[in-house]
């Protein structure tokens, strides 16, 4: 209560209070016939008895005239409530304040909605009156606990490991490869500045400026469409080291995590567990893989081998053709015939991929179409490779390694969903489970033409050492020297260990890549200078802010988000400009045709 009018906030008054006078400031939430009201701020509720003698009329006309968020002020005495009326849901709930004096400080005009968290509204609407979404005691909680995260974040690598807090250009060139990246205009005909998706470079170039250690609370730009998880600007906890390797980067990530995590999530246990990219798809499907639940990938490749199943043998022909399985528990009595039909659906619309299925009976017999291909042999080392209890459904599939692994990881996603919808507990929202996902290939080929490569990540992350003979003979066999970290299924940061030589840096770009490595000459000359060994690593602080307070989107936790397709519905951005205002540009906006005679409209 430092440099504030009142004497204490609507959440702090106890028992120990009562007698003593206090004001308070807040927000109307709750007005009851004109007998009392409950008063709202950033801290808590309190109750206040509105005054029925004659001496106090005008208190009471006020109070019991103010609309719902209205901003007053109240003095009066705490009292204890009377016996029987006493709150436990409330923590202020032994008290009350016996309102002397009153004032309304600003009234409300009607609401679009209640400021009340169980009441439902529309995402668009609570962003378009995002300043009284954020009333709610949901948001204002996972705004302060984002704000004492990244304080013990800085705490942790300012204070206890001697990181320099640097702050970075926003208006910067275009960068080769990776996101597409909003354009600025200049006032110099034809020349844009670029918002960067990261600060890569800068945090390269500090590291070759001898800054040793750096850190920063970072806005990043990608002009791509939103999704859950994504938004057009967001924040990153961005890191840099010099004289570091992999295991130095993934130590300090771990205690920084540990030093910052919230209380009452519980506690986070370190070294986090590791696993390679192969591992993960070979496994789970999918990079990021979320370890809360099992229903892993099995290989029942040689299980088939001797079978004399068409597609089984017409998919092992292949140098890289499988067949991989996934055993749904109890799926006869949680899934139905349409989840079924639904999840083979998924797997052809995505992947383009056919799934069998394969059901134990309470018999122990299988039923599928298969099992007339199959003998009693097979079909018992079958159920012996899957583990097959009584109720499971299976899903197989098979063909090209890669193809088979994402279906049957995305079918691993989708299938939970349906069991916990139905009933079955699998994933525990209240657990963490923290992985690093290492070895991931170097590069990959383009999807609009495989003949052409680009960077998995990015074109300044190092080869495997081991691999590093490779990059000139058989480029798309190197490991990279980049690692994820995973939360509950979501990446949360990614980072590498940085090529540190121009020779190797240009080789990439030019010949790998087949990139104009003049756009990056500022930071391969830089390299020339004498450039340590470095690496580092971002977490998406939105991100990790999210899977800790369990909110749906990253929207939850950004004051104020963009909508789903980037726009911001409260001030209406982005909206046109003049074209004088575009003059000094020299900008010209060629509108579509439709537009064009809207606007003469």
């Amino acid at each position: 209560n430092s440099f504030v009018a009142r004497t204490n906030t609507c959440g702090e008054l106890r028992s120990a209070h009562v007698g003593q006078k206090v004001t308070l400031y807040g927000w109307v939430q709750y007005q009851r016939q004109g007998l009392f009201l409950v008063l709202r701020d950033f801290q808590g509720l309190t109750q206040v008895i509105i005054p029925q003698d004659e001496a106090h009329s005008h208190v009471k006309e006020l109070l019991s005239s103010a609309p719902l968020e209205s901003v007053v002020r109240v003095t009066g005495t705490v009292s204890p409530r009377p016996p029987g009326q006493e709150n436990p849901k409330m923590p202020t709930g032994d008290i009350e304040v016996k309102a002397e004096t009153a004032e309304i400080l600003n009234s409300c005009k009607k609401l679009p909605f209640e400021i009340k968290d169980f009441i439902k509204k529309s995402e668009a609407l609570r962003m378009q009156y995002r300043y009284l979404d954020l009333r709610s005691f949901r948001l204002q909680s996972h705004l302060r606990l984002r704000s004492r995260l990244v304080m013990r974040m800085r705490e942790y690598l300012c204070n206890l490991h001697g990181f320099v807090d640097v702050e970075t250009p926003t208006l910067f060139k275009r960068t080769p490869g990776g996101a597409k990246e909003f354009l600025v205009p200049s006032r110099e005909a034809g020349k844009f500045y670029s918002l960067p998706q990261s600060p890569q470079q800068f945090k390269q170039l500090l590291m070759v400026g001898g800054l040793d250690r750096y850190f920063q609370v970072a806005r990043c730009y990608r002009d791509e469409g939103s999704r859950p998880d994504r938004q057009p600007e967001f924040t990153q906890i961005d890191i840099e080291m010099s004289f570091v390797d992999q295991a130095g980067i993934q130590r300090l990530i771990e205690g920084l995590l540990q030093h910052s995590w919230p209380e009452e999530r519980g506690s986070i246990m370190t070294p986090f567990p590791s696993m390679t990219y192969e591992e993960a798809l070979a496994e789970y499907g999918t990079d990021k893989p979320d370890t809360r639940f099992g229903m892993k990938i099995m290989d029942i490749s040689d299980v088939l081998r001797g079978s004399n199943i068409h597609f089984v043998q017409n998919a092992l022909s292949y140098p890289r053709g499988s067949i991989r399985a996934i055993c749904i528990p109890q799926g006869v009595r949680y899934l139905t015939n349409k989840d079924l039909e639904s999840l083979k659906e998924s797997a052809k619309s995505q992947f383009n991929q056919e799934i069998m299925e394969i059901i134990r009976r309470p018999d122990g017999s299988l039923k599928s179409l298969l099992t007339k291909f199959l003998g009693e042999k097979e079909q018992s080392e079958l159920i012996q490779a899957l583990n097959m209890q009584e109720d499971d459904v299976v899903l197989l599939a098979a063909g090209e390694h890669k193809q088979v692994c994402s279906a049957l990881g995305a079918l691993r996603l989708l299938s939970a969903s349906l069991l916990e919808a139905a009933g079955l507990a699998l994933r525990d929202p209240t657990a963490f489970h923290f992985l690093w996902v290492v070895d991931f290939p170097l590069f990959l080929p383009k999807a609009e033409n495989p003949t052409e490569l680009e960077s998995a990540h990015h074109p300044f992350t190092a080869p495997h050492p081991s691999d590093a003979s490779l990059l000139y003979s058989d480029p798309t066999k190197v490991r990279s020297q980049h690692y994820d970290l995973v939360l509950n299924g979501s990446e949360v940061g990614g980072g590498s260990i940085r090529i540190h030589s121009a020779q190797q840096q240009r080789f990439v770009l030019e010949k790998v890549l087949k990139e104009d490595s003049e756009v990056l000459s500022h930071l391969i000359e830089a390299l020339e200078f004498g450039a340590p060994p470095h690496g580092g690593i971002a977490l998406g602080l939105d991100r990790l802010i999210s899977l800790i307070v369990d909110a749906p989107s990253i929207r939850d936790v950004i004051a104020f988000p963009k909508s789903f397709r980037g726009r911001d519905l409260m001030g209406n951005a982005p909206d046109y400009v003049t074209p004088e205002e575009l003059e000094p540009y020299h900008i010209q906006v060629a509108w579509p045709l439709e537009e064009k005679e809207a606007k003469k409209n």
